[in-house]
Parts: C-alpha cells; structure tokens; sequence
C-alpha cells in the first residue's frame, strides 16, 4: 500500500498501478483529447514570480493563473480559476528546498503536493517497479524550464534529469490559450538507459481537500467520479488497494463511481474507459474536469486507468498486534486526494519515447453533477415545455469555454431555426430558466456553445420538447 504519513515514508507494496490522460506511443496511432480552445487573443502570459517563497514560473490569461515551480520536479504547484485555488501546497515544506541526496540521507519522501508525473507500476518487487513515493530525480529533480511559444498561445517546456533507477527521463509542456480556462498537457518519457524498459507514465495531481474556511478541519463537501467501466475487471467497476474494503467514502450510482471524501487514508483503482474523471468542491461549486483518451486493448499498470488517493488516518497494529489509528492528526498526515490517471503500458528502447496527453477544464458544478460533454457539464439535466405559443427551456449547466449559447429548435417537418439563449462565462454556473417563442410543432432542442469568434465548440445537452 502506498502511506503518504508526512512525518516518514514507508515504501508502498503496489503490484501496479499509475495515472494521467491521454497516450501517444511509438506504434499506438496519435490520440487527440478534447483540445477545443478558441482563436481569438484577448492575451495570455509567461512570466517570472514568487509563490510562496519558491522561484516560480506562471501561465495566465484572464481566466487562469497555473503556477510552475521548476525545481521541485517540474510540479505545478497551484492552479487558479476565477480566483479559486484547487491544489494541495504542503505548509510544512512551503519555501523550502531539499535535494534528492538530502532527502535520500534522512529516508524521507518530500511531498510538496501541487501536481506532477511519476513513473508506473509502483513498489518494491524487482526493478520493474517504481519504489516511490520518494525523492528521486523524477519527483523533485531540478527541470529545465524553457518558453516554447508565446503568441496566441502559451506554451512552455519542463525537462527533466535522467532517473539512473528507471531509466527514464521526463519531459512536459503545459499550454494556455488566448481566451478560455482551457489547459493542456503533453507528458513525455524517455528512454535514458542502454537498455530496454517498460514503464507507463502517471499523472498526479493533489487537490486540497481542507475547509477554506478552517484549516484544521476537512472539507466535507469534497468529490470525485468517473463512469464506471461497462464490463470491467474489476468487481463493482473498482477495486479497493489499499485501506478499508467497505470505505463509507465509496459509492456507484447510475453506472458511476462516486467518492466523498472523508478523512480515511485509501486508494481506489478503475479501469474506467470514459475519458473523464470530475473532482468538485461541494461548498465553493468549483471543479476540475481532466480528460484523458482511453486506448481498448492495451495493457494500463494494474489494469487501471483511473487511481484515487485518499489521505488520512488508518489502522495498522503496534508492536504487540493490537489496533490503532495511524495519521490521525492533520499535521502529520494533512488533507488532500490525489487524482491519479495512467497511461498504457509501454516498451521502450534506448532513446525512444512516448508521450501522453491530457487536458483540464475548470469549471463552475457541484456535487450533483450529471454529465460531461466535451464543452461542460451538466446538473439539471434540459427540459423543454410548450405551452401555447411559449418554449421554456430549464436546465443548470457549466461551460468550459466563453461564447454564446444558442438553442436550435427543430419541428416535426425537419427545419430548424436557432435562439440565442445568451453569453456563455465559465466563471457562472448557467441557471437556465428561460421563455423563447414556440410552437406545437416543436420536437427537438439542442443547446450548443458557440465561442467568441462564432465558431461552432460543441453541444451541452439535447431534449425532446414536451
């Protein structure tokens, strides 16, 4: 099991398993994940700062804020949406710096938290297996920071030293566009040996699961889905790696799984082909949509596609075998989750490579979320009701991207006409409640998200009229 206790590290005992998005490998054809961002440039930005006392590196436009630390393996330490921070940054090493030999010398794993790329399968059979968490040159080497682009979009790339263990070197770029919360990752790893390897790459990302407005408490509200596997491997569509089989945190409902968060240390694994996982913050109604591509008939570590971590307290014996709670105290062991999305399996030989894409939308949605599409989410699912010579279309949505949104109204003889419903913000969760004209005629309506230069992005929700 992999223990995540801040104060010392043992070493996890996982047969596999890893996480991120979207695979591209040598043989596998390009996958493309949903990278719609829009062309017109109201400005995005690369530019040098401070974060909490760390030299830093900051991606932003007039949505987002993302915040790269480039020493500390490369991690994204914060993400900001309308104001909103989603990531775990640990308080007790805030600022500081310790080399993977320092770390090495006293047997610890320094967690900073923030999001960053680990290597998979994970643990101490042979190796073969990534015997992490730990401070390597992978975790928290220095990369190399560099600006790949800084036009209508902003592009930069972090590279990192090569892992004698491994074998592997990591490298990323992370990309902003002009005018959307949008972000985009390219992770690539690299053979550095002389030899062989096999290894998937990991996305981890540590959202902050403590309350905004205490501290010392958690945030009760806190959760997480994916779409459950429809012939999975797994048991009930999951299955249970490390903690309590029975976790009150874990449910299925309407082909999902849904986790909320309760400060049990446990972690999860899915062989969940959807594309998505959603991690949303009941009280604020912030959340964070990651996509990824999920490629049928490969090998991902462990069978699993999809990786929850909870941090928190668990049950271990003493030394005389009796029970007792471990990490029970948030100095020790804080809050957070990690999200964790893996890659395909993949061989590589000296000098080869494979990349492996995702992409994260910030949007406005609470607990009661109900789809994802490729353009935003939706909670009260859309309704349209005619009454005479009036359409009220209902629902409750968020949007991914900013533009307008139209409703194209299609009759029984197959024509279509198209209202425009209003501005589309990604700051706001869109409360549609509105009358447009109609007519008995009215069989069918669509709401599409269009963008600022009036393009078409995508459909969020369908219904027929009633």
């Amino acid at each position: 099991m992999r223990v995540h206790c801040e104060s010392t590290i043992t070493r996890p005992a996982h047969r596999t398993g890893a996480f991120f998005v979207v695979f591209l490998v040598m043989s596998l054809p390009t996958a493309k994940i949903w990278g719609l961002s829009t062309t017109e440039n109201s400005g995005c930005q690369i530019q040098p700062i401070t974060f909490e006392g760390w030299r830093a590196q900051e991606l932003s436009n007039q949505w987002v804020r993302v915040t790269i630390v480039p020493q500390l393996g490369g991690r994204v330490m914060q993400v900001e949406f309308a104001g909103h921070p989603y990531l775990f940054v640990n308080p007790r090493f805030r600022g500081q710096y310790i080399s993977p030999e320092q770390a090495a010398n006293s047997q610890r794993w320094i967690n900073y938290g923030g999001d960053k790329i680990w290597p998979m399968p994970e643990g101490n059979e042979d190796a073969s297996h990534w015997p992490g968490p730990r401070s390597d040159a992978l975790d928290d080497g220095n990369y190399q920071f560099s600006i790949v682009n800084q036009n209508s979009t902003c592009k930069i790339r972090l590279r990192g030293p090569a892992d004698p263990f491994t074998g592997l070197r990591f490298t990323r770029e992370i990309t902003v566009g002009s005018n959307s919360p949008e972000i985009l990752f390219h992770a690539e790893m690299a053979n550095a040996s002389n030899q062989p390897i096999r290894w998937s790459v990991q996305s981890v990302t540590q959202y902050d699961t403590a309350d905004s407005q205490d501290s010392s408490r958690y945030n009760n509200e806190f959760w997480a889905f994916a779409p459950i596997k429809a012939h999975s491997i797994f048991v009930d569509g999951y299955r249970v790696r490390a903690g309590l089989a029975d976790d009150p945190s874990f449910s299925v409902q309407g082909g999902w799984f849904r986790l909320h968060w309760l400060y049990l240390e446990n972690e999860v694994w899915l062989d969940s082909d959807a594309g998505w996982i959603a991690v949303i913050d009941g009280k604020s109604h912030f959340g964070m949509i990651e996509n990824f591509r999920y490629l049928e008939n490969t090998e991902y570590p462990g069978d699993a596609s999809v990786i929850f971590y909870k941090n928190g307290g668990a049950l271990q014996l003493d030394k005389n075998g009796m029970p007792q709670l471990r990490s029970s105290d948030p100095q020790v062991s804080p809050f957070y989750m990690e999200a964790e999305l893996n890659s395909p399996m993949a061989t590589l030989q000296p000098g080869q490579s494979s990349g492996f894409e995702t992409s994260w939308h910030p949007v406005r949605a609470s607990k009661n979320l109900e789809s994802v599409t490729r353009v935003g989410v939706i909670e009260q699912p859309l309704t349209a009701t005619i009454r005479g010579t009036v359409l009220r279309v209902v629902g409750t949505f968020g949007i991914f991207f900013p533009g307008r949104i139209v409703a194209r109204i299609r009759n029984h003889q197959g024509s279509e006409r198209q209202v425009d419903l209003g501005p589309a913000n990604p700051e706001l969760e869109l409360l549609l409640d509105k009358e447009i004209p109609g007519s008995s005629k009215d069989i069918h309506i669509e709401l599409h998200v269009i963008d600022t230069s009036g393009a078409e992005l995508g459909m969020l929700a369908e219904t027929d009229a009633r």
